[in-house]
């Protein structure tokens, strides 16, 4: 089944303690996560930002997520490895829910295959970039479709191969005890550049994309842990 609702999640750590929880979080919470309904796309490091986690995730739809959250969040894995998780974290809800810009545009994660449990993580993979465009909070969504397909244009033209093209999902948040940012409207684009060497063209070529209109995009360099389903 195609996932049609994302979470872009950005956890604020603990000084020191990312290698901690990407340990728990690659060793005892990525199938785990999958078998109660719900698909563990990415998870990354930001080198620019040493404290910071950062993860994707996507359901079937906004029923298929209520269910797997509680199913998830109410079963014995998270009671015996949360408080591991959590001991780590500063922040946890900067989370953006998400919705393919146009069908298609979601992950496509099939044929992918996840190195197994215990990989040694050498923080060598591949890099990518991951460009959100902060929006009126008032746009439409065909506003933001718009705004997502001019970013992936851009992103294209400078070599960049789309991963995701992603906007705001506004339906309530059906899980309250995971909040979510609210009242924003947004356009999230996962970029994979033809070389790590394309990095600096690609990333001129999207905030030029924006000059003059008056809101820089927020573009990150993200390198996936070893469990990653996009490496």
């Amino acid at each position: 089944m195609t996932d049609t609702v994302f979470e872009l999640r950005r956890y604020s750590l603990k000084p020191g303690a990312r290698e901690n929880l990407i340990g728990v979080f690659d060793t005892y919470l990525v199938e785990t996560q999958e078998a109660a309904g719900m698909s563990v796309v990415a998870q990354f490091r930001d080198p620019a930002a040493p404290d910071q986690f950062v993860w994707f995730r996507g359901f079937a739809d906004q029923d298929f997520r209520i269910s797997a959250l509680a199913a998830f969040y109410g079963g014995p894995v998270w009671a015996e490895h949360g408080p591991a998780a959590n001991e780590t974290m500063l922040t946890w809800h900067d989370v953006l829910m998400l919705k393919p810009a146009a069908p298609g545009l979601g992950f496509d994660t099939s044929g992918l295959r996840r190195l197994p449990p215990g990989t040694v993580d050498r923080e060598d993979g591949r890099p990518y970039l991951v460009a959100i465009d902060h929006l009126s909070p008032d746009s439409s969504d065909t506003e933001a479709a718009e705004a997502a397909h001019q970013v992936a244009q851009a992103a294209r033209a400078a070599g960049g191969e789309i991963l995701a093209s992603l906007i705001s999902d506004r339906s309530e948040n059906g899980f309250a005890r995971l909040p979510v940012r609210e009242g924003e409207c947004v356009a999230v684009t996962l970029v994979r550049p033809a070389a790590p060497q394309a990095i600096p063209t690609l990333e001129t070529a999207l905030r030029d994309m924006r000059s003059g209109l008056g809101s820089a995009l927020d573009i990150a360099r993200l390198l996936p842990t070893a469990r990653s389903l996009l490496r």
